[in-house]
């Protein structure tokens, strides 16, 4: 080859390969700027058509440490109002995982109410606290989280055969649990004094009751017209309405009982589910599952269970609100 021809080929390729160092330098300077300084990218709908839809925590988003080893028995125990939702989220769990058997109370079949299932969770006698309330703050500083699964609200009732055919305001059921509104003369009604029963001191819907209605105030001394249950159950309580008795209970609770009466709350029904999703119902809560935040895997298991479409489905099938 000339030196002419030799001159020419060497230009060239220096030609060439400065061009690839500096392709190869701009690239990777990109690179590095991309990483150093992350920017935003619109992702259009059609390609995530989930992306603004509320869904329900997946298994790897709960908050639970699962380092300890799965128990024999799943043992649950808590809410009265929670009792026919656990039952059914429990027959369906296990045909997901029949190795593990589930209970719900302590004894089996026998739930001790919100509070007293907290405190079961607390000192380890179960794995989950079944709770129609939110945590105080010594249960959250034990370590417990909740879940929430479903939403309620909570109605008034009188006895099917009481006169009073009108509905109430939020302030004047207040003024009736704290004794400030003694007769039915007073909102409406006959002229006969209101016998006001009130739930169980174990009850979580009472707890959820004071908080929302009496705003944390202190319910009225007991006396002959205002009678504190002692049990945490629902039918006796209707039972003893008779034609001037006035409670409260869940919805799901009384929504079908032919005993008593729905008294709407500032023109709404606890019927109306609307209302209740959208908060215009003034006495509506929502329930909740609790375990420690360090449990087992099959506590995460049935937690996430109830999340699911399949779990979420039965909360509706019994008249609970769906979370999603």
């Amino acid at each position: 080859m000339s030196q002419g021809k030799e001159t020419i080929v060497l230009v060239l390729s220096l030609l060439v390969t400065a061009g690839i160092a500096g392709g190869g330098y701009w690239f990777f300077s990109q690179q590095s700027k991309s990483t150093q300084s992350p920017t935003s990218i619109a992702i259009p709908e059609t390609a995530s058509p989930t992306a603004t839809k509320t869904i329900a925590p997946t298994l790897t988003s709960l908050n639970f440490d699962t380092s300890l080893p799965n128990p024999n028995v799943l043992e649950i125990d808590g809410s009265t109002t929670m009792v026919t939702l656990m039952r059914e989220l429990r027959t369906a769990y296990s045909q997901i995982n029949p190795n593990i058997p589930t209970t719900f109370g302590l004894p089996d079949g026998k739930p001790n109410g919100s509070s007293q299932g907290l405190q079961n969770l607390i000192n380890g006698s179960i794995a989950i606290a079944a709770t129609s309330r939110p945590l105080k703050a010594a249960e959250a500083q034990a370590g417990v989280q909740l879940v929430p699964i479903a939403k309620d609200a909570i109605a008034i009732v009188v006895g099917i055969n009481n006169p009073f055919k009108g509905n109430l305001t939020k302030e004047q059921v207040r003024d009736i649990y704290q004794g400030k509104i003694t007769n039915w003369s007073q909102v409406g009604g006959t002229n006969q004094p209101i016998k006001v029963i009130n739930r169980a001191t174990t009850s979580g819907t009472r707890e959820a009751f004071q908080d929302i209605v009496l705003l944390g105030q202190n319910f009225s001394a007991d006396s002959p017209n205002f009678i504190t249950w002692k049990q945490d159950e629902t039918t006796a309580i209707l039972r003893d309405l008779g034609d001037n008795g006035i409670s409260y209970a869940t919805v799901s609770q009384v929504e079908k009982q032919e005993i008593v009466r729905i008294v709407a709350i500032d023109d709404i029904n606890a019927t109306d589910i609307a209302a209740i999703k959208s908060g215009k119902y003034p006495i509506s809560r929502s329930l909740f599952l609790g375990a420690k935040k360090t449990t087992t895997p099959v506590v995460k298991q049935f937690i996430e269970f109830a999340l699911s479409p399949q779990g979420q489905q039965i909360v509706q099938k019994l008249g609970f609100i769906p979370i999603k």
